[in-house]
């Protein structure tokens, strides 16, 4: 595989700085064809939390509190996990995977035998991490449709949306990992995710947070997606949608600017 794309590599690419990254984007989506169950199994623990909640947890709550109005509680958490599903799409493979080629099987050495250069691997994986979390995003959002989750024509945006949340957790986590010197770093990476999951207004409301928690929260990348996406889902878009949008294109090209810069001192030095 690794002969193949740089073959294919020096073929066409020529001085396209994107046509080179399209490359590795290439190159991945070939490997995950002949393991398309990775994909699949990384879809069902938000669903199954949507199933849960929605047929358990969901009818015992009924309804809360939200943006001055009655929201149903099924209603109000489905776009909390929807960017949830394109956070953990993206996370994987900017950091697992991103790993696995860089520290065991040696690909990214090997791609700099041709036109090629660091910067182009980053935005290559960045773009495939933010397409797998896409893919994610897709399958759940037409689930949660199918359980009449979706109430808006705004959520037709929401898939954008998830493409920005996965370009910021792509982003970031392919900077962090470049830091990263073995496999027990990755219990960071559990760390961080799982608080960001369970207390990014995820299941509750930002107002019922203690003041001193509610700013760091909203600090928090998770948090902006789905702070993003409940306004797209419910129909309550404001102007606070675009601060949302800023904050996970800045956060996002930061770290592939990051990434960038420590692929290069990694692979060059």
């Amino acid at each position: 595989m690794t002969a193949t794309f740089a073959l294919s590599a020096r073929a066409g690419v020529g001085g396209r700085p994107f046509g080179r990254a399209a490359r590795l984007f290439e190159r991945n989506a070939t490997v995950y064809r002949s393991q398309w169950f990775v994909l699949v199994s990384g879809l069902a623990e938000p669903l199954f939390y949507l199933g849960s909640i929605g047929i358990g947890f969901g009818h015992l709550v009924g309804s809360l509190q939200f943006d001055g109005r009655e929201v149903r509680y099924a209603d109000f958490v489905a776009p909390a996990l929807l960017a949830t599903s394109a956070m953990n799409g993206a996370i994987v493979d900017a950091t697992f995977g991103v790993f696995h080629k860089l520290k065991h099987m040696k690909v990214y050495d090997a791609v700099l035998a041709t036109p090629v250069g660091a910067r182009d691997i980053a935005i290559g994986e960045v773009a495939w991490s933010l397409a797998r979390g896409l893919i994610y995003a897709v399958a759940f959002l037409l689930v949660a449709t199918a359980f009449g989750d979706i109430h808006s024509w705004w959520a037709l945006l929401a898939l954008p949306a998830a493409t920005l949340i996965g370009l910021c957790f792509g982003g970031v986590g392919t900077a962090a990992t470049t830091f990263m010197r073995s496999w027990q770093d990755f219990d960071l990476v559990q760390l961080g995710i799982l608080p960001l999951f369970l207390f990014s207004a995820t299941f509750f409301p930002l107002s019922t947070y203690p003041p001193g928690v509610r700013w760091v929260v909203e600090l928090t990348p998770l948090y902006h997606g789905v702070a993003l996406l409940r306004q797209l889902t419910l129909g309550g878009v404001g102007w606070s949608a675009l601060g949302h949008v800023a904050y996970l294109v800045l956060l996002g090209s930061l770290g592939v600017a990051i990434a960038a810069r420590r692929l290069e001192r990694r692979l060059l030095r």
